[in-house]
């Protein structure tokens, strides 16, 4: 087993950062890009994720990547994971030495996707990766988006023999059920992911918080900080009104074009285009998230809203109720 005393990430909830695109050719905007970026710092997040799988790292080129990475080292001071698009070990070694050119110190661990359903596999990827650029890692099991289907004793495996593993990302339902066996079995931060759909019973399994993305982060994060200060009725209280959103946006195939909507509706990007394979927004849905944004954006603005109650600075950049 592992020891408690090993290094681990930091809990609470780490802003899974979208990529805005603009216009008809889909070019990086870096400035909705910085005000998001800022937006999560004034918020109270914990730590930002760029470059993940809903960052659509997968859909930009190098120089793209890095220019993401630049504004979040230039936009906030808030400790980075970056994310690894390549399972293959030798391109996986690049993107790393690539982020640690940009980010030095700032850069908190990468997230490498476990590659293999072999833990022996996993090991010798994540040995390699360690010993070519020193960085420590956050270990994702997230099937939907590598194609890998690795058992919970298989992860378990891996962190225990990777000292360097400083956090796991459990997406591979039942998530609670990964994330009670896990941190029973190891000494470092286990977070949900998944838009939250599941924060409330992966608290209760005992998950560090979250990292993932959400149109309102400002709910994860008072959810986050009510279940560490007051426990379970508190924090499902924070989440209770946003659960609808959360659910509409974690719709399969579609999520990523129904978060990027919803940030634009908002206020914090400019543009909700996504680059392909990722689909569109389906307009027949715009009724439907509509209606969730305006109770989300209601419940913000209650006099024990998330941010006036938890957050150390109010945000002032969303969407009035009014104007959705």
């Amino acid at each position: 087993m592992a020891s408690s005393a090993r290094e681990s990430l930091s809990p609470g909830v780490w802003g899974v950062v979208a990529t805005p695109f603009q216009g008809s050719t889909l070019d990086v905007d870096l400035d909705s890009l910085s005000g998001l970026v800022e937006h999560y710092e004034a918020i109270g997040a914990t730590g930002l994720t760029v470059l993940g799988v809903f960052g659509e790292a997968a859909a930009l080129t190098a120089e793209e990547r890095r220019q993401v990475l630049e504004i979040a080292v230039e936009c906030t001071d808030l400790p980075l994971v970056v994310g690894i698009t390549a399972l293959a070990t030798r391109p996986a070694i690049d993107e790393i030495t690539a982020a640690q050119a940009v980010a030095g110190e700032r850069l908190a661990a990468v997230m490498v996707q476990a590659n293999s359903p072999r833990p022996e596999v996993v090991i010798a990827h994540l040995d390699a990766i360690h010993r070519a650029t020193g960085a420590k890692v956050v270990l994702q099991d997230y099937p939907l988006a590598s194609g890998v289907s690795i058992s919970t004793a298989a992860l378990v495996s891996v962190v225990t023999w990777c000292s360097f593993v400083v956090a796991v990302k459990a997406e591979a339902p039942p998530t609670s059920v990964a994330i009670a066996d896990l941190t029973a079995a190891v000494g470092v931060s286990v977070f949900g992911g998944l838009g939250g759909q599941g924060l409330l019973d992966e608290l209760m399994a005992g998950a560090a918080g979250a990292m993932t993305g959400f149109s309102y982060p400002e709910a994860l994060i008072a959810c986050v900080r009510a279940w560490q200060r007051d426990g379970y009725e508190a924090a499902r209280d924070q989440l209770l009104p946003y659960l609808p959103l959360i659910n509409f946006e974690q719709q399969a195939k579609i999520a990523l074009a129904v978060r990027k909507e919803c940030l634009r509706k908002r206020g914090l990007i400019t543009d909700s285009g996504v680059r392909a394979p990722a689909a569109a927004f389906p307009e027949k849905l715009r009724y439907s998230m509509l209606t969730h944004l305006r109770e989300a954006a209601a419940a913000l603005e209650s006099p024990a809203g998330p941010v006036q109650a938890n957050a150390p600075h109010i945000a002032t950049n969303h969407t009035s109720v009014g104007s959705f």
